[in-house]
């Protein structure tokens, strides 16, 4: 099996082949990883189930020892497809803090950051064609 990145990979029933996929994928295309649900209120105000995770969103932790906590994302590290959320920090011997990368399907959207209108231009999209819409005939 090639160890580079196949650009014309589509799907593979094998985990192996979709575990190889996700270890050799390129950083531009890796940040798609880093998604999250979105609240029941974004997903009938949009109409999406879930969305690339930013920046500046309001999330709510769903999983781990810091279930229920809400926050907003400091950082986003798109190599390990971790989020970094405030309040949620482990406390060292020393009393030092560390930030705790939280995975990021195990958060909730609960605000998102609008500040690039593009964001969901291009969801809003696909949505109404999805949906079964009119058709001419």
């Amino acid at each position: 099996m090639k160890s580079q990145f196949s650009r014309s990979w589509v799907s593979s029933k094998q985990p192996r082949k979709q575990r190889k996929y996700r270890y050799n994928i390129m950083l531009h295309l890796r940040h798609k990883f880093v998604s999250a649900h979105l609240s029941k209120e974004l997903r009938k105000q949009y109409g999406l189930r879930s969305i690339i995770a930013r920046v500046g969103d309001k999330v709510k932790v769903m999983r781990g020892q810091f279930k229920k906590t809400v926050g907003k994302i400091e950082e986003i590290d798109s190599k390990k497809a971790k989020a970094y959320v405030t309040g949620v920090e482990l406390i060292k011997k020393d009393g030092s803090k560390a930030k705790y990368p939280v995975h990021a399907s195990n958060l909730m959207l609960l605000e998102l950051n609008l500040d690039d209108k593009k964001r969901l231009k291009n969801k809003d999209n696909k949505n109404t064609k999805s949906k079964g819409g009119t058709q001419k005939v």
